[in-house]
């Protein structure tokens, strides 16, 4: 029986195929051309994959022909293995050669450089969806244990601090995400939405996954980014005047030390903001600048989107008195903070975060985060820092998102990052790494005079390097390992 998420996709694809449906690059892509290649692929899966639920690798890059493959994928009922290749040949290559893979797909470019020839492995290169796929076929059985029935996509989570692992996303998940409570019930869209949404979050990423997915629930267009760049991205905001865009925060605040105007961001009413945290006082200015408010949330690859976010309502009626919430829980989520004995504390007291992701149904068990947050009586939850990235300094605490938010508050600050450095006599010290707005001129010295009225003492980093860039992973968030290589590599030469 086919599942009501590749239904809904199949849907879609076939409802107005003359329809616009993706634009890339300033060239439209009709939904039946998106849905004829989309079959292409799905036939190649079903002919190569070798099981009813087959593993299909794919190193998604946010372009129009992997959107394809991608749905094709799904409509078939099969899994999506999601392969970064922006994580580093070695890496990706070490990667798929562990997968053991029975069909893997990505640019012509990709395959030559990181896919090893292999007898169990067929090999397809995509360019464009109007010129057809070129396949390698295996030329030896499937491999053992290819099928994941149920399972998606097998999503990277980000991997900022550690090594990335892989986390299934059901169908039955993306499912209630994108399309209700009760997919199986929802009734298809009848017409295609007349507005068009913007997509800059990376395919490789569940942001990006969710908002695509929610693009063909919905049968609304959507502008396809390669990434986030401010210029393309605002004349995609100019041209569509979409009524709400998604901006993690690095890329909120590249819009708000920007030189544009209330004029540029016509049409919008609102921005969401996630997948790393956002300072109350960047979403004020934020909305000061521009009069949008700004509506942060909660969510992890884990849930499989959101668990709690603001609603225009709600910022409406409690941003002043509540702001640097991320929100109250979405609707059939449960949160709740508990402390060391597992017990839930009293509402306002800090603990450890623990949720019931409306994606998974009724009957899923708490859901542990490493996330120190606390709720209050009215069901606003507030994130305070992962308990794992807790620095102790002497034995004083110091949390580096807010040593990070102090740090960003400067004029002069694009974005910084904080971490812990052994240190001999007091454990740990705290350390930054800074980028700073283009022209701008702060020097260490003077960043750590600013912090002096802002911090704690013990708060303050011991060292910080500003850079021309952080290292960031595809979500927008600080890649803390190579932030920590890099910091140590620069302290070790001063």
């Amino acid at each position: 029986m086919t599942h009501p998420l590749s239904q809904r996709i199949a849907d879609v694809l076939a409802l107005d195929p003359r329809a616009l449906a993706i634009q890339y690059d300033g060239n439209w892509w009709s939904w039946g051309q998106i849905g004829d290649f989309a079959a292409r692929i799905g036939e190649l899966v079903a002919r190569h994959g070798g099981s009813a639920h087959p593993r299909v690798g794919i190193m998604l890059r946010n372009h129009p022909a992997h959107v394809a493959a991608f749905l094709g994928v799904l409509v078939r009922g099969g899994t999506v293995v999601a392969i970064n290749p922006s994580r580093g040949n070695d890496r990706t290559r070490g990667d798929i050669h562990a997968l053991e893979l029975p069909v893997i797909i990505g640019t012509p470019e990709d395959v030559a450089t990181v896919v090893t020839p292999s007898p169990t492995t067929t090999v397809v290169a995509i360019s464009d969806i109007t010129e057809s796929p070129q396949v390698v076929p295996a030329t030896a059985g499937g491999t053992a244990g290819s099928s994941r029935p149920g399972v998606a996509v097998w999503m990277l989570t980000s991997g900022t601090t550690g090594p990335p692992k892989r986390v299934d996303l059901t169908y039955d998940m993306l499912a209630r995400s994108v399309i209700g409570p009760d997919p199986g019930q929802s009734p298809p869209p009848t017409k295609l939405r007349r507005g068009v949404a913007i997509v800059n979050s990376p395919l490789v990423h569940v942001g990006g996954v969710f908002r695509v997915l929610l693009c063909l629930a919905e049968a609304r267009p959507f502008v396809l980014l390669p990434r986030f760049d401010l210029g393309p991205w605002i004349a995609a905001v100019r041209e569509h005047r979409p009524r709400a865009v998604s901006l993690v925060p690095a890329a909120l605040r590249m819009v708000l030390q920007s030189d544009l105007t209330r004029e540029d961001l016509a049409g919008v009413q609102a921005v969401t903001s996630g997948t790393a945290p956002l300072s109350a006082d960047d979403a004020d200015a934020f909305t000061e600048k521009f009069g949008i408010p700004v509506l942060t949330s909660y969510a992890a690859t884990e849930f499989g989107g959101g668990v709690a976010g603001w609603t225009l309502a709600d910022h409406a009626r409690y941003w002043h008195a509540k702001r640097g919430s991320v929100g109250r829980a979405n609707a059939g989520a449960q949160l709740q903070v508990v402390g060391p004995d597992g017990s839930p504390v009293t509402p306002g007291e800090q603990g450890l975060l623990q949720v019931k992701p409306a994606q998974l149904g009724a009957a899923c068990d708490w859901m542990k985060t490493t996330d120190l947050a606390r709720i209050d009586d009215d069901g606003f939850v507030w994130i305070l820092g992962r308990a794992d990235q807790t620095i102790i300094r002497g034995g004083f605490k110091v949390m580096p998102d807010e040593v990070r938010a102090a740090l960003e508050s400067h004029p002069d600050v694009r974005g910084a990052s904080v971490i812990g450095r052994p240190d001999e006599r007091l454990g740990e010290i705290p350390v930054a790494m800074v980028e700073l707005r283009d022209g701008a001129s702060a020097r260490p010295h003077q960043l750590t005079d600013f912090l002096q009225t802002r911090l704690a003492g013990y708060e303050i980093p011991t060292a910080i390097a500003i850079v021309e860039a952080i290292p960031r992973t595809p979500s927008g968030k600080p890649d803390l390992r190579a932030v920590r290589s890099q910091l140590d590599e620069i302290l070790r030469a001063r």
